[in-house]
This record gives structure tokens, C-alpha cells and sequence, in this order.
């Protein structure tokens, strides 16, 4: 049996711009990846995300895989938030419709996943707010699953660039039944980074409005929370559009891998 999953998030998303009248606004198809609930290097994500990161298991009950995903953005979107310091008003309209569509995303995946006798559990977002690191990481899963590497601003690259949203999901669906290529090791990847690969670039960082890398490179999070919360403010007519993105665009790695 083969639950057709690429083409249910593809149609899924589709319905989802059709309810909200949404155009432009993320590319098609998006990448999809899964990986086992017991690959091992999941078990070492408390080391470089959180130390309380949650494990599969903990989150459903006799889970065999982690579904990922990355929307792209559209180049409208990309493009309105290269000036400034703060956020572009469509830039934080695509990260509040994202989230949105990701809840739609969840519900009806839920229920479609029912239909063939399995269950799909979603993640909503938590992070420790001492440390503001997440207790299940996004990124970390669709780097594991093969989709990417990150970059110096420690998002990742894609095939398809670093502009977009990242969400996943876990099941008791087997790998095998999801109808979607495993990817690989991910410590085989080619790097996608063009300062980790060539030793030149630096732009993402060099681009933060918040100064939250030191000549040494090291991250503040803090500094860039204080950002995004400053642009929630703006845009608090909109949602919650906690974001700021500036490390993102206008980027070799915006839209593509600059190294393939």
C-alpha cells in the first residue's frame, strides 16, 4: 500500500491557497523526505539543539517515521524583504499565512492518514525559554532526512535555497508506505554552503540588522529574538509575526544551492 503522500501535500496546499484566496506566495511542488523514528543520530540531538529535545517515541506511541517538508517562498516574497532593517509587511503576511497553512496542513493530514489505519502526530512549536532552543527541531530533522545543510546563519540550504518553511510530522507508518525516497545519511550530503565549502561568502551574517554574530562568528539568539519580537510588534495587526528573515535573502543560497 502506498499512501501517495507527495501528491496529497501538494493538493493539500493547493486547496489550502484556493480557501484563502492566496496567489504567489510559495512555490510547487515542495520537498518532501522521510526518515526512520529510530535513526541514531536522532538520539544526539540534545547535544546541538536542546538537551531536552523530544524523541519521536516520546511524541506517539510506536512511531516508524518523521515526514518532512520545505515550502519554498515565492520571489515576491524573497525580494520585498531585501531593504531595511525590519521585516517587509509580506514578508511577515507569508510567515503568519505559513504557520496557518501548516495547522491546515497538520488537521487534514490527521484525518487522511486515519483513513488508511495510521496516525499522524504534529509538532507544535515549544522551546525552552531560558535557552529559546526548540524541544523539537524542524531543521535538524530535514537535515537528518537528507534535505539540506545549514548554513552559517544556521539555516539550511536546500536544493531549492533556504527561503521557505520547514514543518514535520511523525507516524506509525512505515517508511516504505509513505511513497517518499529516503534521502540518505545525512553526514553524507555535499555541503551546500558556499563559506563551509570554498571559505568565502559570510553574507547571511554579515546582513543581520541585530549584530547577533561577534567577529568570531558566535550566535547570539537572544539578540535575534529581540528582532523578530520588535517586528511582532509592527505587524501584531496581522498575528503573531515574530520574524525577521534579513539572513535569508539577497543571499547565492537565497533560491538554490549555490554549490551544485
Amino acid at each position: 500500500m502506498s499512501l501517495k503522500l507527495d501528491n496529497f501535500i501538494v493538493n493539500t496546499i493547493s486547496a489550502y491557497e484556493k480557501e484563502k484566496e492566496i496567489t504567489d506566495m510559495w512555490k510547487k511542488p515542495p520537498l518532501t523526505a522521510v526518515l526512520s523514528a529510530n535513526h541514531p543520530q536522532l538520539y544526539t540531538l540534545w547535544k546541538v539543539v536542546s538537551p531536552d529535545h523530544f524523541l519521536p517515541e516520546e511524541l506517539l506511541k510506536g512511531a516508524k517515521s518523521i515526514v518532512v517538508y520545505f515550502i519554498p517562498f515565492e520571489k515576491r516574497i524573497i525580494d520585498s524583504n531585501l531593504e531595511g532593517d525590519d521585516a517587509s509587511v509580506d514578508w511577515a503576511e507569508a510567515y503568519v499565512y505559513t504557520n496557518d497553512l501548516f495547522e491546515y496542513l497538520n488537521a487534514k493530514t490527521s484525518r487522511y492518514f486515519e483513513k488508511f489505519g495510521f496516525v499522524a502526530e504534529s509538532i507544535k512549536p515549544s522551546h525552552n525559554d531560558k535557552t529559546l532552543a526548540s524541544r523539537w527541531s524542524h531543521r535538524h530533522i530535514a537535515w537528518l532526512a537528507g534535505l539540506g545543510t545549514f548554513g552559517l546563519n544556521n539555516m539550511l540550504i536546500t536544493s531549492k535555497g533556504c527561503c521557505g518553511r520547514i514543518n514535520s510530522f511523525i507516524t506509525n507508518a512505515d517508511c516504505i508506505e509513505l511513497d517518499i525516497p529516503l534521502l540518505g545519511d545525512s553526514a553524507l550530503q555535499a555541503e551546500k554552503c558556499l563559506d563551509k565549502r570554498k571559505g568565502r561568502c559570510g553574507m547571511c551574517r554579515r546582513k543581520c540588522p541585530a549584530g547577533a554574530y561577534d567577529a568570531q562568528g558566535n550566535f547570539s539568539r537572544h539578540k535575534c529574538h529581540e528582532q523578530c519580537l520588535k517586528n511582532g510588534k509592527n505587524y501584531k495587526y496581522l498575528g503573531k509575526a515574530d520574524v525577521c528573515g534579513k539572513c535569508l535573502v539577497g543571499l547565492p543560497c537565497s533560491t538554490e544551492d549555490p554549490c551544485a
